[in-house]
């Protein structure tokens, strides 16, 4: 996969606030997208161990979510831990994991927040502007924002409020379970963004893609 060479890395916190200031310039209106349309998704995350970031990045047939491609990629870590700014921590290897991918996905789902975030550029959003590809956020807690508790039952969520707009679904993916915080990355509406999180979860409170990257960059962290 081809992305776009919009900033460096090598850059300091002030810097990199800037940058995401600048990204942000390149959002518009999420547009839905049809889930007849998406025939691969893209799953992505990783682990750290000993100052070094371990990446995986998997290609999934949708919907069946049948594996058809997986790569991998270490990188040294050489940005500080910035809540906020964690996706200048990650990205490069995430990208040098992405390169590799040769099933370009229609969607990519990341361990991480998309919009719901104090720029609204989180690791979906940033990452899926330099990808140009539609991108979700799916993540295990709240980074910002304000939200009513949803209905118990699996497929029940409610909005999350940030600076009086919506930026992201509460969203509970089985009955009874924590919920997910859902917010829409680059190129896609809120609603596509819950459907597609559903349709990957298969029982589980965690998406199948997602559940499969989470446990193989772990691996990889652990026996590097």
């Amino acid at each position: 996969m081809d992305h776009y060479h919009l900033h460096p890395w090598n850059v300091n916190t002030v810097e990199a606030k800037h940058i995401q200031r600048t990204l942000r310039e390149r959002l518009f209106k999420g547009k839905p997208l049809a889930l007849n349309k998406v025939k691969r998704l893209a799953a992505a995350d990783l682990a750290f161990s000993e100052g070094k970031a371990f990446a995986v990045v998997a290609v999934f047939k949708f919907p069946s979510l049948e594996l058809i491609e997986v790569q991998k990629a270490s990188k040294k870590i050489a940005f500080p831990y910035v809540p906020g700014l964690l996706t200048f921590r990650e990205g490069p290897c995430l990208i040098d994991a992405f390169e590799k991918i040769k099933n370009e996905p229609d969607v990519i789902i990341f361990d991480g927040q998309g919009e719901a975030h104090p720029e609204r550029m989180g690791i979906a959003t940033h990452m899926g502007i330099l990808f140009d590809k539609p991108s979700i956020g799916c993540a295990k807690s709240r980074l910002i924002g304000i939200y009513k508790e949803p209905k118990k039952a699996a497929g029940s969520y409610t909005p999350l409020f940030y600076n009086e707009g919506v930026v992201g679904a509460v969203l509970r993916t089985r009955d009874g379970v924590k919920p997910l915080f859902i917010s829409p990355g680059f190129k896609i509406d809120l609603e596509s963004s819950i459907k597609i999180v559903l349709s990957c979860c298969k029982g589980k409170r965690n998406p199948e893609p997602i559940r499969y990257v989470d446990s193989e960059s772990k691996k990889m962290a652990k026996n590097h």
